[in-house]
């Protein structure tokens, strides 16, 4: 759930072309971040995926409803998901607990002993070791595995390339270990996977939570009609409202607002008419592979 956009200079070959598209296509990744959030989260991935105009999900494995989430992917194989790399706890309130043994991973935790919260993130990108992000960040990705799931990607929680140059190396490191690919959306590492021949984001990243609540379906129409050619994505954070979600989430209406159009007759109308291509990980995946192979 960040904050953060970036432009982003496109440069040829565009990823459209990287990945055997026409030069004029329009291609979209729509991902919905924050699965595992609660239930409502998980309920409204699987319909913007299933029902709307949403391409592929992001598990944070760390978060309640993470387990559950991973139950509704087993039994849905078709639907491609990354991974959400989280060492952030979105609920103070309620506070998650890392997947590695908190006395292994202490630089990773506040002075409570908790994963920091987003207020505090600033503290975590000066206080994580690196080889504690990578055991955390390990624990989480095998523990998917072990699920027997197949994720496609990395993604980072809260931490636009994970915040900080060695984090974001590191992702690119483990990405290439377990044959995934990785979201990057910022420079310099754009330009950095670029020289790699891996297809990457070609235009301006958009996070649903910097959009105003005012208008926002037109504003999403609006986008949606001028998608320029080459590869965009955004980060879409839907969710269901109910009372569990009103009474944790202080970002319940954005979530709500995201479901709302990601499963209208309007969006779906809109990329028929406009003929985007709606993608996911998986083609990416297999480039970034061939590039580490």
């Amino acid at each position: 759930m960040g904050r953060l956009t970036a432009g982003v200079t496109s440069l040829r070959p565009r990823s459209n072309e990287r990945l055997g598209f026409p030069a004029e296509a329009r291609l979209l990744i729509v991902n919905v971040d924050d699965v595992g959030l609660y239930a409502g989260a998980n309920r409204a991935a699987v319909e913007a995926i299933e029902a709307g105009i949403a391409s592929s999900c992001s598990l944070m494995v760390p978060a309640p409803g993470a387990p559950a989430a991973m139950h509704l992917l087993r039994e849905r194989p078709q639907i491609p998901f990354g991974i959400h790399l989280t060492l952030i706890c979105d609920f103070p309130s309620h506070p998650w607990a890392p997947v590695a043994p908190k006395e292994r991973v202490p630089s990773l935790l506040d002075r409570a002993g908790r994963l920091y919260s987003p207020d505090d993130k600033g503290l975590l990108v000066e206080e994580a070791r690196v080889a504690e992000v990578e055991l955390e960040l390990r624990a989480q990705i095998d523990t998917v595995l072990g699920a027997g799931l197949a994720p496609t990607h990395l993604d980072w929680h809260c931490l636009a390339d994970g915040g900080r140059a060695d984090l974001f190396d590191l992702s690119l490191t483990l990405a290439a270990e377990y044959g995934l690919a990785a979201r990057v959306w910022l420079e310099p590492g754009l330009r950095t996977v670029r020289e790699r021949g891996v297809p990457v984001v070609d235009h301006r990243f958009l996070d649903s939570f910097a959009l105003d609540l005012d208008g926002k379906a037109a504003r999403y129409a609006e986008l949606l009609r001028g998608l320029p050619a080459g590869l965009s994505e955004w980060a879409v954070h839907p969710a269901i409202s109910d009372e569990e979600s009103r009474a944790l989430d202080p970002g319940w209406r954005v979530r709500q607002s995201d479901y709302d159009f990601l499963t209208s007759p309007q969006a779906r109308e809109i990329v028929l008419q406009e003929g985007i291509v709606i993608i996911d990980y998986r083609g990416i995946q297999q480039l970034w592979g061939s590039a580490h192979g």
